[in-house]
Parts: C-alpha cells; structure tokens; sequence
C-alpha cells in the first residue's frame, strides 16, 4: 500500500524553501535575477486578474502568465471543467481509439476560423510552431522558411530556427537554413520568393517583442506573393490569438488575410494544462497524412489529452458567454487612449501602441539637459535600463506586475488577462503617472534603484 501523500502538508512544511531549491536544482540565475531587480516575492494566492501576498496585500496583473492567464487566475468555469473531467475517470491517452473531447475542441476552434479545417493538438506554442514548419516543408516539399527580423516563435530548435533575436540563438547552432526578412517589407520577401526554395512565411501578426504590428496591408500583400510562389502563410498566434487584440485572431483586423497555417496556445489553457494547436487547411494535413503508414508521421505524446481538451473548451465557452474579446477591444482602448494622453506631459515617453490588451509603452531620449545626461548614463551601462526601472517601482511601490518587453529594449510590455475591468486600468494608469512624475522630478526610488541595475549591467559585461 502506497504511503499517503498530502500536497498541502508538503508545501506548509517546505514552500518557504522555494528560492533555495530553485537555486539548487533548476535555473540557478532566476532567483539571482529576482533577487536583483526586487522582485523575490512570495505569492500566497490568485484570483482574476489579481494575486496576494502573505501579507495580505493586492497585486494587479498586468502581465498575465506572458499571455497564459486570458481568462484571470481559477477562472470557476474552468476549474470545475477539470474537476469533472478527472471525475469521469475517462480511458484517456490510450493512443489507439477516437475520444470526444479533442473533436469537440477542434470542430469549436474552427468556427473561428472559418476558412481553416483540421487542426493537430500539442502541448505549447513552441510545438505549435514546430508543427506548422514541419507540415509548410512537407506540403510544398520546399526546404526554408522566412521569418521576419526580431520574431520570437519558441526556443525549441525549428522555432529557433526562426526566431529573430540573436540573444536566444547564440550557441545554439547550427539551425536550420531559414531566413529573416524586415517586417513590412514586401521587396524584400519578393526577393527571396524569386529563389524558388521557400515553404512559406512565419510572422506574428504583432510581435510580442517591442509590441510591433505588421503595417496596414502588409498581411493580404505578402499573402498573395507567397501564394504566387506556391508557399504559406504561417500566422504565429500563440500570445495575439484567442481575443488578446480585440478580435478573435489578430489578423483578422486586416480584411481578405487566410494564412493557410494558424499557431495557437497560452490562454488555450485556462492557465491550467499546457496546450498548444496548429490548425491548418485540408490539403495540408491530407498531404502529411497522406496514407495509414504515415498515420503517425507526427505526433505528441500527451497531444489531445482529455485534461487540457476540457480546459480549451471551458477557455472558449467563457470567452462567448462573458464576451471577453469585446472586454479587450474596449478595455485596450480605454488603457491605450489614457497612455497616449500622457505622451505630451512626459519627455522620457516617447510612444504607445498595441491593439486590445497587447500595449506597447516606448521610452525616449528626453530634451532637458538633466534628464537627458541621466539618460545617457543608462545607456551608456545597458540599452533597456530605463525600461526596467519603470518595471521595478510599479511593483515595489504600486504592487503591479509587468514586464520589459525584450533585451536591450526601452519598451515595457502589457498584456493583462482579458478580464481586467474599468477599475484596473485606472489603478494602471495612476500608478505609471505616479512613476513617470518620480523620474522627471530626479529623485525616488527610480533613480535610486538604476544604480543597482548599473553595478550588475556591467558585472554581467
């Protein structure tokens, strides 16, 4: 007889080792990275788009897993999903019988996507987009894949393969022979089209690094130029999809784009059980599985698995009855319109932008002589300084939770779960006010503060 486990019992009696353990047995820097930038905090509990302390004290999230947490934190609906679905005590993973869940899950995710129709189940985004660069080679039987400059699609070695940030890729070659192309720039992708060995284009509709969107028309412009060549368009929608940018999918805010692969994951979840899904067209998935010998040419080991099935069709059942794409739509309108106000007052703020509840906050050289040597003193230590001492009184000081949106880059990122309300965004608001009036005054906890980020900037040297 097993002995009893106690889950509750295990963490009252050594949760408070969490950083220690870390230290020890997993990635050694995240709690040094924590620990420098303040941000070592022991979270007791979550609901929404909130989190406590041990303390007691409110934490607003404006960061929302990096996009898992669409819903909030134990949104009911999907928690009681779970909890039935591990009461049934289905005969799940077997690997050689039909279950419902996962048909139920793709027939639901393609009403969204109407000119779409079959769908492949995985665990994350990154394996979404390994698919859909396995299934683009396969289907046009072209070897490379263009990816736009600063992309990121996953760490693992096809997603790597296309990522755009030399930070995440170094060391880790050789990869495989893709491509990058500037966003937005049709010459350019025209050019290695012509060379006649391209699958198909990978391109976040709004890339999460530095919250660029892809310029009006660039989408239906680019897809008839792949078409023309007989390659793909590969929507990377893994942070964008599922209403992050007021609609369903973020291409969609561009009429006549149907990319012939769409990567979705993160708020999939419920912030629960990892998924991630590669829906696609007939053709394509008839040509990958295209006798009963390759019936297994790809697959996941824990793909389709009644767990994270049921989480996804909670995750879509939520989002229609409480309306959360329309939520994001207006409550990124509102955060957004209030942000842009604040361009004039500031000097160190230079742009804002975004669509839904995926804004992008842009910091600039200022004018003032002051300001301005200041400013050139954090650069001169490390691009992204600045962005990081804004990140940092937002939690010590207002206890809100957001991040800087990539290396080297003077942009803070926020992506809230898509529940936050009228009240959330103004408690924002008048926190990020509060901040910018601490770093134009020249004193508080912000410039404090990059005197630590400049000592551990140049150790890291």
């Amino acid at each position: 007889m097993s002995k009893e486990f106690d889950l509750g019992t295990l963490l009252a009696e050594r949760g408070a080792e969490r950083y220690e353990l870390h230290t020890k047995y997993l990635n050694h820097q995240l709690p040094k990275m924590l620990h420098t930038i303040g941000f070592d905090k022991v979270y007791e509990r979550a609901e929404g788009a909130h989190f406590w302390d041990a303390d007691g004290n409110d934490y607003l999230d404006m960061l929302a897993g990096f996009g898992v947490m669409g819903l909030g934190r134990h949104h009911p609906v999907v928690r009681k999903a779970l909890h039935d679905v591990l009461d049934a005590s289905l005969a799940d993973l077997t690997r050689f019988d039909c279950q419902p869940l996962p048909g139920l899950l793709a027939e639901k995710l393609l009403t969204h996507s109407p000119h779409l129709d079959r769908v492949f189940f995985g665990n994350s985004g990154t394996e979404a987009v390994e698919t859909a660069l396995k299934f683009a080679r396969y289907a046009t039987g072209k070897p490379r894949i263009l990816y736009c400059a600063h992309a990121f699609h996953g760490l693992t070695t096809g997603a790597l393969s296309v990522n755009g940030e030399d930070g995440f890729r170094d060391g880790f070659a050789p990869l495989l022979p893709d491509t990058p192309v500037p966003l937005g720039d049709l010459d350019a992708l025209a050019r290695e089209l012509k060379k006649g060995d391209v699958a198909g284009l990978i391109v976040e509709p709004i890339q999460g690094k530095g919250v660029y969107e892809a310029p009006p028309g660039y989408l239906r412009a680019a897809q008839e130029l792949l078409r023309g060549h007989k390659a793909l368009l590969i929507a990377d929608e893994v942070q964008t999809g599922l209403g992050r940018t007021g609609d369903f999918y973020a291409y969609q805010h561009e009429e006549g784009v149907e990319p012939d692969l769409v990567c979705v994951a993160k708020a999939l979840s419920g912030g629960y059980v990892p998924v991630g899904a590669t829906l696609g067209k007939d053709w394509i998935f008839k040509k990958v599985y295209s006798s009963m010998d390759r019936v297994l040419v790809h697959s996941a080991s824990f793909g389709s698995n009644a767990q994270a099935m049921a989480a996804g069709l909670a995750v879509l059942s939520v989002m229609e009855d409480e309306e959360t794409v329309a939520n994001a739509r207006a409550m990124g309108e509102l955060l957004t319109s209030k942000l842009t106000e604040l361009i004039d007052r500031y000097e160190l703020l230079s742009d804002v932008r975004g669509r839904g509840l995926m804004v992008g906050i842009e910091f600039g050289r200022p004018k003032s002589l002051k300001l301005r040597s200041r400013w050139a003193m954090l650069q001169a230590a490390r691009k992204g300084l600045f962005a990081q001492m804004v990140v940092v009184p937002l939690l010590q000081k207002h206890r809100i939770l957001t991040q800087v949106s990539g290396d080297h880059l003077e942009v803070i990122k926020l992506i809230p779960p898509l529940v936050v309300n009228e009240a959330d965004v103004e408690r924002f608001v008048e926190a990020f006010t509060a901040v910018m009036d601490d770093a134009h005054s020249g004193g508080g906890l912000m410039w404090d503060f990059s005197k630590t980020l400049i000592k551990q900037a140049v150790a890291n040297r």
